[in-house]
């Protein structure tokens, strides 16, 4: 994916090197990667796809570290999600305007390292990238990129990245139409099998709407590359959660599901990229089967 020369979002907070005194994290997960990248599409894993959240008074950091003391590499992350923010944005700008969604709302990128507090609750790097639609920011330790590459294999591969902020941007958009919330409020209302399904369709829509984004950033700047879309269609296959719990625990366990097979995340992914159309994202519309 070309990114040379692009514009960078200024939505953006960088709280890398920050000492935000918070408390363990959300979920546990002690660092393990294969854990992290089942929640790495997670969009509300932190509590935003728990209902009535406590919202949480952010703590004054204690701590800060300069740029100069951040690498090369974590500095050239730092500003392609920046220009990848800045292209959603001017993506879901036209696509609300063109479809009568009104004006969109940009929302922020929080970058971090270690640890994190959002409106959503406190939380590791271990986590994922994640959207909180209490405070409307999606958050990303750049690190978790790095362990991308070394286990994924997604080395040089910008789009792969820009996979993984399109779908957290593809929850705020589900925030911004209303689906979010009215998916939540079902969610409480039903048992835990139930609830999964219901998640798992609100994903998998996360997926399209990244590919709805690919579609019209492609189109608008020609920017994708050879490989680029079939390198994100791998990447949505890895992080199916058959895929993972197969290579976790040996086995699927299909009422556990939160974010959908392999198969169907690649499939919605692919469907947003090859129609572009919104009004094609109907994933609450389908059984099981058809998913």
């Amino acid at each position: 994916m070309k990114l040379t020369g692009r514009r960078a979002s200024s939505n953006v907070e960088d709280r890398r090197g920050m000492s935000t005194g918070a408390k363990a994290g959300i979920g546990g997960l002690g660092g393990i990667i294969v854990i992290a990248l089942m929640t790495l599409m997670g969009g509300g894993n932190l509590g935003d796809v728990v209902q009535n959240v406590v919202q949480q008074q952010m703590q004054a950091p204690t701590e800060t570290v300069g740029e100069e003391n951040f690498t090369e590499e974590e500095q050239q992350l730092a500003e392609e999600c920046k220009q990848i923010l800045a292209s959603t944005e001017d993506v879901w700008t036209k696509v609300f305007q063109e479809n009568g969604w009104g004006q969109y709302q940009y929302p922020t990128l929080v970058l971090f390292s270690n640890q994190v507090n959002s409106a959503c609750g406190s939380a590791t790097a271990a986590v994922g990238p994640f959207y909180c639609s209490g405070d409307q920011k999606l958050y990303v330790d750049l690190s978790f990129f790095t362990e991308m590459k070394r286990q994924l294999g997604v080395e040089g591969n910008t789009f792969a990245y820009a996979y993984v902020i399109a779908h957290e941007i593809g929850h705020h958009v589900e925030y911004l139409t209303g689906t979010l919330n009215k998916a939540h409020q079902a969610m409480s209302q039903t048992d835990k099998v139930n609830a999964n399904k219901l998640s798992v369709r609100l994903e998998l829509l996360a997926d399209f709407y990244a590919g709805v984004w690919a579609h019209h950033e492609d189109a608008m700047n020609h920017s994708l590359e050879y490989g680029d879309m079939e390198r994100g269609l791998e990447l949505a296959k890895a992080i199916g959660d058959d895929w993972l719990q197969k290579k976790a625990q040996g086995r699927a366990t299909p009422e556990s599901f939160t974010h959908g097979t392999s198969d169907q995340r690649k499939r919605w992914l692919k469907k947003g990229f090859d129609t572009g159309d919104v009004r094609q994202g109907n994933t609450f519309d389908k059984s099981d089967a058809e998913l």
